[in-house]
């Protein structure tokens, strides 16, 4: 019995769209002589990173967030092209209009996907299904891209749909359906589940969605904190998380890949001014200002740290997000390794605002 033909009004009806090797996709549309050719979108440096890898570039091995140099020596014939992230927002733009004309509630989680739920334009007849194949079809004669789009009556089905027949396609889990569909999924395909804990799930003899059933809510909390609870209901294909409209965006920040790596405290301080230039511009533009900064450090040997500090009165200027972040780099140094990335962020974001009265700005000093 198809999802939307069961006769419980209030049984959701959710979408998952989600486009197909985006980036990748969008440069070969520009450029006809890419289509057809493995292609990355990112940096051939040799401290470079895949950004977005086109399916003739998949079939080789290439993904997204792979090392260049890895990505070349599994396929030599791999074209770089650099990313233009002002031209994929003006189509992810496009693609949320397209949505738009369907229902109000819709939340993009990044500029290629989006939920939507669409029980309430149904109350009066008609199905999800017929809606996501519009959807697809609206996409591709609008944007000349293909998506993929799952039906269901939850989130994590809908995602789970979305994936199923890659790329341009269209599956639909239906309530009879799920409990079976995730009792046969491997562990690693549920979402939320990377591969450390794919790995602890192993050690305790979890390998597929059956498996993960067999456990208790006690002991998936004990063994992984509150993600038990998301595991446990998983399990059963369950899902009541809202589709959120207008979801509320938790940071702005931005990294770089160096292609030497960074020894000398001067260098770093160098090295950053950029990006503090660039997350202070997405502040000011977005009328966004937040509480709270972050610095990222990657080390040669891929060891990765976070350090973070928030300020009370709010980060009310570049100088003062500058100061924050410098003060959290600088006994990282001197570093006995090399550092290859480096980032910053911003985030508990709020309406930009001015220091309170009376609090001065923080010194613009850093010690030696």
């Amino acid at each position: 019995m198809p999802v939307d033909s069961i006769p419980n009004p209030r049984v959701r009806r959710i979408i998952h769209v989600d486009m197909d090797a985006f980036y990748a996709s969008v440069e070969q549309r520009d450029d006809p002589s890419l289509r057809g050719l493995p292609l990355a979108v990112g940096s051939a440096r040799e401290r470079g990173v895949v950004a977005a890898a086109s399916y003739e570039a998949r079939r080789f091995g290439v993904h997204s967030a792979m090392a260049s140099v890895t990505a070349r020596r599994k396929c030599p014939e791999l074209i770089f092209v650099p990313p233009r992230f002002e031209i994929y927002r003006a189509v992810s733009q496009q693609i949320c209009e397209i949505f738009a004309r369907y229902t109000p509630l819709i939340q993009p989680l990044s500029l290629d996907e989006a939920y939507l739920d669409v029980t309430d334009t149904l109350a009066d007849g008609g199905t999800a299904t017929a809606i996501a194949r519009e959807i697809k079809a609206r996409i591709r004669a609008e944007t000349n891209l293909t998506a993929s789009a799952g039906v269901s009556y939850n989130k994590f089905l809908a995602k789970l749909a979305s994936d199923h027949r890659k790329p341009d396609g269209l599956f639909v889990i239906t309530p009879a359906m799920g409990p079976a569909f995730v009792e046969a999924l491997p562990i690693g395909k549920f979402h939320g589940v990377g591969p450390a804990t794919a790995a602890k799930m192993a050690e305790l003899g979890i390998h597929t969605g059956a498996d993960l059933r067999q456990q208790t809510r006690q002991a998936l909390t004990a063994r992984f904190g509150k993600a038990g609870d998301y595991y446990y209901a998983a399990a059963r294909a369950e899902d009541d998380r809202p589709v959120i409209a207008d979801s509320p965006r938790k940071s702005i920040g931005a990294e770089t890949t160096f292609q030497r790596d960074l020894v000398r405290w001067d260098d770093a301080v160098t090295a950053l001014a950029p990006l503090f230039a660039k997350v202070w511009s997405a502040c000011d533009r977005t009328g966004l200002g937040g509480r709270t900064v972050t610095v990222k450090v990657k080390y040669a040997d891929f060891r990765q740290i976070t350090r973070s500090r928030s300020n009370a009165g709010g980060i009310a200027s570049q100088a003062v997000m500058e100061h924050l972040g410098l003060d959290l780099l600088r006994p990282l140094f001197p570093s006995p390794l090399g550092i290859r990335l480096l980032g910053i962020t911003v985030s508990n974001l709020d309406g930009v605002s001015s220091l309170p009265r009376g609090q001065p700005e923080l010194p613009l000093a850093w010690p030696e």
